[in-house]
């Protein structure tokens, strides 16, 4: 299934399409985004009026060329640089060698209301329940585990001989020729 990034979402949640950079973005509150550099200082909050498609529910708004009276509010997280693109030219016996590359200028943007709605609040239950990292199972601590190893092995006998281990390699005697 092809899924299309600037048409509303299907389940009819608060989406907005903006465009930023001439390039266009399909935003939800709580969203975060990376655009070409904005020229804005990291924490600080900017909005992107030219929003061309609104959704809230069922109400869906198409902007002709952008909707009225929406903005979308966005704070600038960091200012990054994207992966390197480089482009190789080569023609074969003509001494034609180009070789370009660069990295884009970009801004994270984290998407704070769209239409001056803002992000819903979690459910208490799930806001206030700590979070454990790795899941339940969780890494015991080194002198954790050469307890838990001496504790496993009682029945080991003190004293008693350990494999013998296999004998070294003798090297190869030079052949006369």
């Amino acid at each position: 299934m092809v899924v299309l990034l600037a048409v509303p979402k299907p389940d009819g949640s608060l989406t907005a399409v903006v465009v930023s950079g001439g390039k266009q973005y399909r935003v939800a509150p709580g969203d975060q985004i990376l655009v070409d550099r904005v020229g804005a200082e990291p924490g600080s909050s900017l909005k992107l009026g030219r929003v061309l498609l609104f959704q809230d529910g069922t109400d869906v708004r198409v902007g002709t060329p952008a909707v009225e009276g929406v903005e979308v509010e966005v704070k600038v997280i960091a200012h990054r640089r994207g992966p390197r693109i480089e482009t190789l030219r080569y023609k074969s016996k003509k001494r034609v060698r180009v070789h370009r590359g660069g990295r884009a200028d970009l801004t994270a943007l984290q998407i704070i209301s769209v239409g001056g709605k803002a992000a819903q609040a979690e459910p208490e239950s799930r806001a206030t329940a700590p979070k454990e990292k790795g899941g339940a199972r969780m890494k015991a601590a080194p002198a954790v585990k050469a307890q838990a190893a001496e504790a496993a092995a009682p029945n080991k006998k003190e004293g008693a001989a350990e494999p013998a281990k296999r004998a070294a390699r003798k090297p190869k005697a030079k052949e006369a020729g």
